[in-house]
């Protein structure tokens, strides 16, 4: 989810335990089930290799992975439709959810819900995306490197940028450059905290204290969609308004 390393203090104010394990392997699980129906290859199909990649990132044990791999060879495995939804939420912040599902009408149906039980709006695909940047995106923790090291070897790897700060390292770079990147950064510093695709917003709107609790309650219900994969938003919460929203 997006808001920079603003989320990551909002899944802090739930608790550290909120974003379970168990949820997490599900949704990547999903995604390298779709990602090896383009070829269980990794040399060959450069989505599986990005889906491998935020495996490792999460410690997805290698058993699981094979066993997704082998039910797709296999023949077996879901079928997932997957969708784009783009919307408002409070405060005029942007909303893009991707979403996988063997029901799209609904998961539509439920994702709708969710915005217009927290004051938000669904738009038509394309509607808010021209805010944002689709990038690759691999995070670290601030102890695995001190920033310049980071910032040496990310340049050297074909990253565009590095932020460094006491969150960690969040190392950016082109979509199409995301594979060779993450794996000679994964060679050097072992597997990252975050690994994967995103919509990164190209500016962000801050959200005063009374909306950030609705738009809080919307992304909180949606991350609980068990169809949810991904959100993206352009908010910006402050430090003060998150403390006492705590």
């Amino acid at each position: 989810m997006a808001g920079h390393s603003k989320f990551k203090n909002i899944q802090h104010r739930k608790g550290a335990q909120d974003k379970k394990r168990a949820k997490i392997f599900g949704r990547l699980i999903k995604e390298l089930t779709v990602a090896a129906r383009g070829g269980t290859d990794a040399a060959s199909n450069s989505r599986l290799r990005t889906a491998l990649a935020a495996a490792r990132a999460a410690n997805m044990p290698k058993d699981n992975i094979e066993r997704v791999l082998k039910k797709v060879e296999g023949g077996e495995g879901e079928i997932y439709d997957e969708i784009r939804y783009e919307g408002y939420g409070p405060g005029g912040t942007a909303l893009i959810v991707e979403a996988m599902t063997d029901n799209k009408n609904r998961t539509a149906s439920e994702v709708r819900a969710a915005f217009n039980k927290f004051g938000g709006s669904l738009g038509e695909t394309g509607s808010v995306s021209f805010m944002f940047d689709r990038i690759g995106q691999v995070i670290y923790a601030a102890d695995t490197a001190d920033a310049d090291a980071m910032f040496e070897a990310a340049l050297e790897a074909g990253a565009d940028n590095v932020e460094s700060d006491d969150d960690g390292h969040e190392i950016t770079c082109a979509t199409e450059d995301f594979n060779a990147v993450s794996e000679v950064l994964e060679a050097q510093f072992g597997a990252p905290s975050e690994s994967g695709l995103v919509w990164k917003p190209q500016n962000t709107i801050e959200v005063g204290e009374t909306q950030a609790s609705t738009l809080l309650k919307l992304l909180d219900t949606l991350d609980d969609n068990d169809d949810v994969q991904n959100i993206a938003s352009n908010f910006d919460i402050s430090e003060d308004v998150l403390a006492r929203l705590a």
